[in-house]
């Protein structure tokens, strides 16, 4: 199918939910950008506490503005996937480190797949002054493989990657399992997708240089942080749902 037939098909079917905290400088471009492909039924803005003018950017455009008052990422994107109600729903961040055009892939896919997840390590798609250093790249993927390994999983090279598609039954299975509040919540939302048997698969996205500055990754130490966690919880979920489960 050509780009045009892919919109038809999908158009006023899907979801696009952006988490979002003090994005006033990324936020009302983010989403006029998305918008200008006209296919989205509803463009979810969760503001997560914002203390600077996010809310009042993203009443400038037609985004529907929801308030999650638990603080942290994985709270956000929870609650975005549990507001949507079309049959598909993409996340992404609002701070223009991901091109909207990028959508025509994740819809091709979205033909074969359940859920597509974005990665962004493919060198050749890493942007000039994008946030993408070497320790950042390889620990991404040696913590994906990691995931990848013990839950045999598809091929996977980024666990921190937000811009992912998904068909919304495979995220109504999964939904009510997924806990992590903060910023590791990732890896818990791959690994429940994996065990329910979902057809899967990883696709590169453009990484470009991000409007403002990351709350998450904002230096070596705080990535650090962020990995022994997302470690931590996969070491917790395999207990949990692999050696458990042969016990039962």
């Amino acid at each position: 199918m050509e780009e045009e037939d892919y919109l038809k098909k999908f158009r006023n079917k899907i979801d696009l939910i952006l988490p979002s905290y003090n994005e006033e400088r990324s936020i009302n471009k983010c989403i006029n950008d998305f918008e200008s492909l006209q296919i989205f039924k509803n463009i979810i803005v969760i503001d997560n506490n914002s203390t600077d003018n996010t809310k009042i950017e993203v009443k400038k455009t037609n985004a529907k503005l929801i308030n999650e008052n638990e603080q942290g990422y994985g709270a956000s994107l929870t609650r975005g996937l549990k507001e949507s109600k079309s049959d598909y729903v993409i996340t992404c961040e609002p701070d223009l480190t991901f091109s909207h055009k990028d959508i025509y892939k994740f819809l091709i896919y979205l033909d074969d797949f359940d859920c597509v997840f974005g990665t962004r390590t493919s060198k050749s798609m890493i942007g000039l002054g994008a946030k993408m250093t070497s320790y950042l790249r390889y620990g991404n993927i040696l913590v994906a493989k990691f995931l990848e390994y013990l839950f045999n999983g598809p091929t996977l090279t980024d666990v921190g990657c937000s811009y992912k598609a998904f068909k919304k039954q495979s995220i109504k299975k999964i939904i009510n399992k997924l806990s992590v509040k903060k910023s590791h919540f990732q890896p818990e939302l791959m690994i429940n997708l994996i065990e329910q048997n979902n057809k899967i698969i990883e696709i590169p996205v453009f990484y470009l240089k991000r409007e403002g500055y990351s709350k998450i990754t904002y230096n070596f130490y705080s990535s650090l942080r962020v990995a022994i966690n997302m470690i931590k919880l996969i070491i917790i979920l395999f207990i949990k749902i692999k050696i458990f489960k042969r016990k039962d």
